[in-house]
């Protein structure tokens, strides 16, 4: 209830504040190249529940391929590559965290393509608690992009030593997380994103 409360707080008063932030990101991206101003992409939720996830667009519209970003994608626009970079993109995913889909903090959302490699009995431990925008994960791979691009198959890599790590990550916050650890990672979460500014 704590943890909710903390979300629901803590997202409002976020988009509040970043209101004209988000309006501005939302003309550029307009400006910049054709297409609708968010991503929307099924995730996989809580207990496995689907949802769409909300981002703002960083690609061109209509962009097919995996769902993994490797190394300079070129079906990056300018303007996307800047929002990746500094994590712009994530901040429309306040609006799951009030509707309730999502956390503050929480393991990150996966597509189901790469949920059904979950083995059962991390599964269950990684789905176990709402996703969120930002986890301990996210902080260990945020360079995620540039290590596939050096690998000869960047899914087989994701799938075989990326993912299982992440999971891992995932079910260890799913059980040992507390108001104190969320705080803890949204301060590392902001520290690194200064740093990417």
């Amino acid at each position: 209830m704590a943890k909710r409360l903390f979300d629901l707080l803590g997202a409002a008063l976020a988009l509040l504040l970043l209101a004209p932030l988000l309006l501005a990101v939302a003309a550029w991206i307009r400006l910049d190249s054709p297409g609708p101003v968010f991503f929307r992409q099924e995730r996989v939720g809580r207990h496995g529940v689907p949802f769409r996830i909300h981002k703002f667009r960083t690609m061109v519209a209509d962009a097919g391929g995996l769902p993994l970003t490797v190394g300079a994608d070129p079906r990056i626009t300018r303007v996307g590559a800047y929002l990746r970079r500094t994590r712009l993109d994530e901040l429309p995913q306040l609006i799951d965290v009030l509707i309730g889909r999502m956390s503050l903090v929480g393991p990150r959302p996966e597509v189901p393509r790469y949920v059904a490699h979950y083995p059962p009995g991390l599964r269950e431990r990684a789905l176990a608690v709402r996703p969120g925008i930002t986890d301990p994960a996210s902080l260990e791979f945020i360079d995620e992009a540039v290590l596939l691009a050096q690998a000869a198959d960047p899914e087989r890599q994701y799938i075989e030593v990326i993912l299982p790590v992440k999971l891992r990550r995932a079910a260890d916050y799913a059980e040992r997380a507390s108001l104190a650890t969320d705080l803890g990672v949204l301060w590392r979460t902001l520290r690194a994103l200064l740093r990417q500014a």
